[in-house]
């Protein structure tokens, strides 16, 4: 069993299977005069309830918004991680993401900083977003 991937289902295959090809996928609101772009991805819109929602292929830019450098961790795989840096990045398309920054020293991470989405292995076929400077 594999802690650090959330369990595939008929929803969430779309953005898993985009993934392992690379390819990092958001939820977009169709309805009239909303057209809000959101990650977590859910059915409705979180902006303004409709269900009219579809996936979109994001950029894969972004910049960070927040960040906290964990040094301890029991559960696992994380404790093998450490340090690593949790963080919130704010998608140029506009919803922000819980991640990871990789490939980055933390004496170097500053908010506002350009990122790229990049994707480790998860397990399995499993890839999972995480983002390096740009």
């Amino acid at each position: 069993m594999r802690y650090d991937v959330p369990e595939l289902d008929a929803f969430t295959r779309p953005w898993w299977e985009a993934a392992a090809e690379g390819r990092l996928l958001i939820r977009r609101c169709r309805a009239d005069g909303c057209g809000a772009a959101h990650h977590y991805p859910r059915e409705f819109c979180p902006q303004c309830w409709s269900e009219d929602v579809v996936w979109e292929e994001a950029s894969g830019v972004g910049s960070l918004y927040t960040w906290s450098v964990v040094h301890m961790n029991d559960l696992p795989p994380f404790g093998e991680r450490v340090p690593y840096a949790a963080a919130v990045v704010e998608l140029a398309e506009g919803p922000r993401m819980m991640t990871e920054v990789v490939d980055c020293a933390e004496a170097d991470l500053r908010v506002g900083m350009p990122l790229r989405v990049t994707f480790r292995e998860g397990g399995g076929e499993r890839r999972v977003p995480v983002f390096r400077p740009a």
